[in-house]
């Protein structure tokens, strides 16, 4: 009789050595008697393929867990092995914590087994998202990554009963940015452990590519994704979607014929062009439906102009064009989806830096509707080439105006990293908009749009409008949505400062540290609920 050669590769919790002695003497019995035997041979594990399961914990036990139903159909072809596995390899398996067994099936020779929570999770009203779904994300990401260390080539996935978040969780959870390493973290593929929910996974991916789009653009550097980069990058990304996509890479002359003094008054200190990229998707088979338009800021690498800033951590201001970046992945995405929806696309792409030619503190430009700006901080410039972007949208007569942009540190002061600050006009709109987040888990807070900080901007010494509010740096972020709002008469209309977003260290687990590209989810979840809509 061939001895079992079963190696358990424990994360958390205690073994008890005599237990796992007679559990392999008697599964090798039972082995022998039934002709199979679970060794993990050389050939086995190197084809290097893995599997992901989920196990919940039981209501009302202490140390019970309740196998999801692709684990339970696994543990049925293993008689039981599993289960019983699970429960000699230590405590129970608590939300987002795993175990790996080696060698227990003859087609996966790494199971990684994660932990879910509870069953009964769901929409939390204090947490503003469905703790269900971010457990799913959180576990799958987490088994993932645990399979890809060990060089696992491919791996199959649980869907956990919501094969969408599964899919999400996966594909954030493995990407990486290495493009410009030699030696890049090993490449792993994923697939659907069985099919009944094949079409959700699918759904699931295409989520998680979408916002690893934006993740990729806002990771690179700025020599890498110029303005010029950066529109050539999303032309290649919709090509697929010809028929259903028109794309205009506006130049400079156009910018100059539109009178968008604003924009330019940013982009002079460079020596890149700017770019004024236009995006339309008509997916709506009603040609004639009003558009969702979806403004991004695209600042490709933000210096701060002649009011420097300092050198620590300027190398994160490749990452300025985020709202550009997650706007565009939102249409990209949207159009992978086929979504029955007309969507408009703006970005106005530059670069803020300092030369003889920038622009200086205290100078008045104008914007396309011809008001004037006092700009007193160069570094405030998100909000000069946003004025006339939203200016222009107005023309297209849109049913919603959404701006994305990372605009003020002085989010990232009131909320971090939790939640992507929302100023709106619109109580509809924010509904949505919330909505929306609940289903991704990348949430959004409500800020307000009083009157108190528009008088801030517009009581100014020589122009209509300040750049930068009377009382400096108090409310930031505030006095930087009311100046947006004086160049919007549209009656549903949203800003979104994604600054406090637009890293991520280690608060999203299924996030790597690095740029986030985060909230391209929620824009398309919020687009393809406007489907709903009329």
């Amino acid at each position: 009789m061939r001895p079992l050669n079963l190696c358990i590769n424990i994360c958390s919790g205690f073994i008890y050595e005599q237990q796992i002695t007679m559990l392999l003497l008697r599964r090798t019995v039972q082995a022998g008697k039934h002709g199979r035997s679970f060794s993990a041979s050389q050939t086995l594990l190197s084809e290097r393929k893995g599997l992901v399961l989920g196990v919940f914990e039981k209501e009302g036990e202490e140390g019970g867990l309740h196998l999801t139903e692709a684990a339970a159909g696994f543990d049925q072809t293993l008689s039981g092995k599993l289960s019983e596995l699970l429960k000699i390899s230590g405590p129970t398996l608590k939300q987002g914590k795993s175990r790996i067994f080696y060698g227990i099936h003859k087609d996966f020779p790494c199971v990684a087994v994660v932990g879910l929570g509870k069953t009964t999770a769901g929409v939390c009203g204090s947490e503003n998202w469905d703790t269900s779904k971010e457990n799913v994300r959180q576990a799958m990401s987490a088994g993932c990554r645990l399979l890809q260390d060990l060089e696992v080539k491919h791996v199959e996935v649980d869907g956990c009963g919501d094969a969408q978040s599964a899919a999400e969780g996966a594909g954030l959870g493995l990407f990486q940015y290495d493009q410009l390493k030699s030696k890049k973290k090993n490449k792993v593929t994923t697939q659907l452990h069985g099919s009944a929910d094949s079409a959700d996974w699918q759904k699931g991916v295409t989520y998680a590519e979408g916002q690893n789009l934006a993740r990729m653009l806002m990771e690179a550097p700025a020599n890498h994704i110029t303005p010029t980069a950066f529109a050539n990058t999303i032309e290649e990304k919709l090509a697929p979607h010809a028929e259903r996509v028109t794309i205009h890479k506006r130049s400079q002359a156009w910018i100059e014929q539109q009178q968008m003094g604003a924009f330019l008054s940013v982009s002079r200190g460079s020596e890149e062009p700017p770019v004024f990229l236009e995006l339309h998707y008509n997916g709506s088979p009603d040609s004639k439906q009003a558009p969702l338009l979806l403004v991004g800021k695209g600042i490709t690498f933000d210096s701060g102009g002649i009011s420097l800033k300092p050198s620590p951590s300027m190398d994160a201001m490749r990452a300025d064009m985020g709202g550009a970046a997650t706007v565009c992945a939102s249409i990209v995405t949207a159009a992978a989806l086929k979504l029955p929806i007309n969507i408009i696309g703006l970005a106005p792409l530059c670069e803020n830096m300092p030369s003889g030619k920038a622009t200086k503190p205290g100078d008045v430009v104008v914007a396309k509707n011809g008001k004037t700006i006092q700009v007193d901080n160069t570094d405030a410039e998100g909000r000069l080439v946003l004025a006339d972007a939203l200016c222009y949208g107005h023309t297209f007569n849109p049913r919603a105006i959404v701006n994305v942009a990372t605009l003020t540190g002085a989010i990232d002061v009131a909320l971090g990293s939790a939640a992507t600050g929302v100023f709106t006009n619109s109580d509809w709109l924010w509904e949505q908009l919330q909505k929306a987040s609940v289903m991704t888990g990348d949430r959004v807070w409500r800020m307000p749009l009083f009157q108190h900080y528009t008088r801030q901007v517009t009581d100014c010494q020589l122009a209509d409008l300040n750049n930068v509010g009377k009382y400096s740096r108090s409310g930031g972020a505030c006095t930087a949505a009311a100046f947006l709002r004086e160049f919007v008469t549209a009656p549903h209309w949203a800003h979104l400062d994604i600054a406090g977003v637009m890293s991520n260290k280690d608060e999203v687990p299924y996030l790597r540290k690095g740029m986030s590209g985060r909230p391209t989810r929620t824009l398309v979840e919020f687009a393809a609920g406007l489907v709903h809509k009329g």
